[in-house]
């Protein structure tokens, strides 16, 4: 359809104005498009050509508002790093309102009222690397949020040093967060508890509603979806950076895209935030962090459902997270049969590559290709010994599959490119000096990782040394 057929809803807005803010756009100076994403177009039936007018820039810049649209911004509160602020909110988030099934929200159109004294604006680096990395991730098959545009401008915004500001035009299933519920636990609004879980209900979990206990049916729903959602995270080396409970989703998927990383030597330990100067959310710690996230929910929802019993739907977690987290496991190593080593074997493994500082992308990407030839998997290594015992159980496992195509599903499993920061560094750079071409490029890699893709074979390589593991800031 046109840009000027789509026609949306504004359901937040029904309920109490203590929710929200009505908030006018503020549009950048100058502004062009830098990408537009065909695949999130189809998601809300916007023909591809629609992407490429002035109208769309002037729609994402929100400059023109679409029939329904009424723009505004959530209230929420949240943990961070583990302490409690009673009130955040859309700082630099501006919601257009639902179509099609999707919320869509512009990050980085101005101030709202939750802004805290910033200028509500983002800037070109943070929103390419939100723009990019959150289809690499649909494409991984892990839940997120989505991305249908992106703009720049020539107007000037003040971060560490003065960049160009930019829009990103993301959409997500929900926008409501662990912390949207805290907001009114702790502000002893506890009746408004109730009508943001029917809210949530009947957004996310449509099959819940009318039905008896439905609040707790919803939060089992949550610890199950936050669950299965770490694992995906932790098999594909995916680093979040900041786990705030106002950066997690009811809906259970990706969403605030900051000083994230995927791993290049595998490192349980690794931190991703240079803020983060005790690693409370490092690689490896974010499981915990989930649960823990999870119990400040249960707590914010203890007027509603008795704590005792949301306490006990907690328990489940570890072995929620477990289960999904081996299953992952299990197709990156190509096993079909579940064997009562397997979790053995995929700790020896992580063993192995964490003291070989093993690139982990890279790694699976080799062992997808293994027939029982050693070569190319022991060339990674400085030292071959501790991978030659690993591949010695590994052969005995294999022996009891009988899966003809596992090559071929582990390539489909394994992907041959992911979006490493160095990665994306160079799209930034390139597109600070008016070049957008590689943002496009890694637009259609991050969207077909398992392919095969001549052009950036260098990309499918271990990272290199100078750029392993970096730290980034939470306005990178």
């Amino acid at each position: 359809m046109k840009l000027n057929e789509l026609i949306f809803n504004a359901s937040y807005l029904e309920l109490d104005p203590i929710f929200y803010n009505k908030t006018t756009p503020l549009p950048l100076q100058k502004p062009y498009l830098i990408s537009g994403n065909l695949e999130a177009a189809k998601l809300i039936g916007l023909d591809a050509g629609e992407t490429q007018t002035e109208e769309f820039i002037d729609f994402v810049n929100g400059k023109v508002l679409l029939k329904g649209s009424q723009p505004f911004s959530m209230c929420y509160a949240g943990h961070q790093f583990g302490h409690f602020v009673p009130r955040l909110g859309d700082g630099r988030a501006i919601n257009l309102g639902e179509t099609q099934g999707w919320n869509l929200q512009l990050k980085g159109a101005g101030p709202t009222l939750y802004s805290r004294q910033g200028d509500g604006r983002a800037v070109t680096r943070s929103s390419i690397r939100e723009y990019l990395m959150s289809e690499a991730m649909h494409a991984l098959g892990i839940p997120t949020t989505r991305a249908l545009a992106l703009i720049g401008s020539d107007e000037r915004v003040a971060r560490e040093r003065w960049e160009k500001g930019a829009i990103v035009l993301r959409m997500s299933p929900s926008w409501v967060r662990f912390g949207t519920f805290e907001y009114f636990y702790y502000t002893d609004q506890h009746d408004k508890l109730e009508e943001l879980a029917d809210y949530v209900i009947a957004q996310s979990f449509t099959h819940l509603k009318d039905k008896e206990d439905a609040y707790f049916l919803m939060y089992e729903e949550v610890v199950k979806g936050t669950a299965e959602l770490l694992a995906h995270w932790q098999s594909v080396g995916f680093n979040h950076g900041v786990m705030n409970t106002d950066n997690m989703s009811i809906a259970s998927v990706t969403i605030d895209y900051g000083p994230y990383a995927f791993l290049d030597a595998y490192d349980f330990n690794y931190i991703c935030n240079h803020t983060d100067q005790e690693g409370r959310y490092s690689f490896g710690n974010q499981p915990p962090v989930a649960y823990w996230n999870l119990s400040m929910l249960a707590r914010a929802l203890s007027p509603i459902i008795s704590i005792e019993r949301t306490e006990k739907s907690l328990e489940s977690f570890g072995e929620l997270f477990s289960q999904k987290y081996l299953e992952l496991m299990r197709a990156k190593l190509g096993l079909k049969k579940k064997h009562s080593n397997d979790l053995a074997l995929v700790k020896h493994l992580l063993g192995v590559l964490g003291s070989q500082d093993l690139d982990y992308t890279a790694f699976f990407r080799t062992l997808s290709h293994y027939t029982g030839n050693t070569e190319a998997l022991l060339e990674l290594c400085s030292l071959q010994t501790p991978l030659n015992e690993w591949l010695d159980d590994y052969d005995k496992r294999l022996k009891e599959e009988s899966d003809t195509d596992r090559n071929t599903n582990m390539l489909r499993t394994n992907p041959k490119y992911i979006l490493k920061n160095y990665i994306l560094q160079e799209a930034i750079e390139k597109a600070e000096n008016g070049d957008n071409t590689l943002v496009n490029s890694l637009l259609e890699l991050a969207q077909n990782p398992y392919d095969e893709h001549l052009e950036f074979e260098r990309y499918a390589k271990s990272t290199p040394s100078s750029y392993q593991n970096l730290k980034l800031s939470c306005s990178s």
